[in-house]
C-alpha cells in the first residue's frame, strides 16, 4: 500500500507538473501512469480513475481563468450540456468495449496528441458568429462529438474542445481556452460518474492522485516562469515522450489482444 500510495502521488505530480509547465496534453498520461506505473489492474478502471482526476484538474485551472474574465459562459454552458450527454454515450461504449481493445485506440489518440504538440501553431482567428439557428446547431453538434471523444477515452479533449468552441462561435482564443475547461470538467465528471455505476472507480487512489496532481501544478506553474522562452522546445520533448507512451500502451494492448 505504501508503494502504491508513492507511485499515485508521484503519478499525479507528473501529470500535475506538466499541466503547470505547459498549459495542457498532460492529463493524456493519467491512464498510462495509473496502469503500468500505480498498478491498476483493470484499464476501466484506470480511464474512470483518470477521468476523475482529469475533472478535477481541470476545474482548479477553470477557477483561474473565471477569476480573469477569459470564460464565456453562456457558451460553456450549452457547449458543456450537450457535450455531457455525448460524454455518457462515449463512456457507456467504452465499458463495453474489451479493456485491451480500448487502450489500443486510446494509444493511437495519444499519438495524434503528440503530433498536436508537435505542429502546435496559433489558431486562425475567426469572426465572432451571429447567435442564430446555425451557430446553435454547429456548437451542439461540435459538443456532441466533443463529449463523445471524451467519454470514450476517459480523455479530457481540451485539444478538441478548443477548435470546437473557435469554429463553432468564433470566440477569441484566451476565451475558448477558459471556456474549454468549464466542458473539460463536465465530460471528466459525467465519464467518472457513468464508471463509478459500474463499480469502475477507485475512489481513494484518485484522491491520492489528485493531491499529487495539486502539489505538481504548483511546482510546473512556478517552474513555466522561469522556462517560458524554452516552450517550444519542451513542448517536443513532453511530445517525444508521449510517443514512446504510446508506442509502450499499443504494444501491451496488441499483446494482450493477440494473447
Amino acid at each position: 500500500m505504501t508503494e502504491q500510495l508513492i507511485a499515485a502521488l508521484g503519478s499525479g505530480g507528473l501529470v500535475g507538473f506538466t499541466l503547470g509547465l505547459l498549459g495542457g496534453g498532460g492529463s493524456i498520461l493519467a491512464t498510462p501512469l495509473l496502469l503500468y506505473v500505480v498498478g491498476v489492474a483493470q484499464p476501466h478502471v484506470a480511464i474512470g480513475t483518470g477521468a476523475l482526476a482529469v475533472a478535477v484538474n481541470a476545474l482548479a485551472n477553470f477557477i483561474g481563468h473565471a477569476a480573469k474574465g477569459h470564460v464565456r459562459w453562456r457558451c460553456g454552458l450549452v457547449f458543456s450540456a450537450f457535450g455531457v450527454v455525448g460524454a455518457f454515450g462515449g463512456s457507456t461504449l467504452g465499458k463495453a468495449l474489451d479493456g485491451s481493445k480500448l487502450l489500443f485506440f486510446f494509444g493511437l489518440v495519444m499519438i495524434a496528441v503528440g503530433a498536436l504538440m508537435l505542429r502546435r501553431r496559433p489558431l486562425v482567428e475567426v469572426a465572432p458568429r451571429p447567435v442564430d439557428r446555425r451557430m446553435c446547431v454547429l456548437t451542439a453538434v461540435m459538443a456532441l462529438l466533443a463529449g463523445g471523444a471524451s467519454g470514450f477515452f476517459g480523455i479530457g479533449g481540451g485539444f478538441l474542445i478548443v477548435p470546437a468552441l473557435i469554429l463553432a462561435t468564433g470566440m477569441p482564443m484566451i476565451d475558448a481556452v477558459g471556456t474549454s475547461l468549464m466542458a473539460v470538467t463536465a465530460f471528466g465528471l459525467a465519464t467518472a460518474v457513468n464508471y463509478s455505476l459500474s463499480g469502475l472507480v477507485d475512489w481513494a487512489l484518485a484522491g491520492e492522485f489528485i493531491f499529487g496532481g495539486v502539489l505538481g501544478g504548483l511546482v510546473g506553474t512556478l517552474a513555466a516562469t522561469r522556462l517560458s522562452a524554452q516552450k517550444n522546445m519542451l513542448n517536443r520533448i513532453f511530445a517525444g515522450l508521449i510517443f514512446c507512451v504510446a508506442l509502450y500502451v499499443i504494444s501491451r494492448s496488441l499483446g494482450a489482444i493477440a494473447g
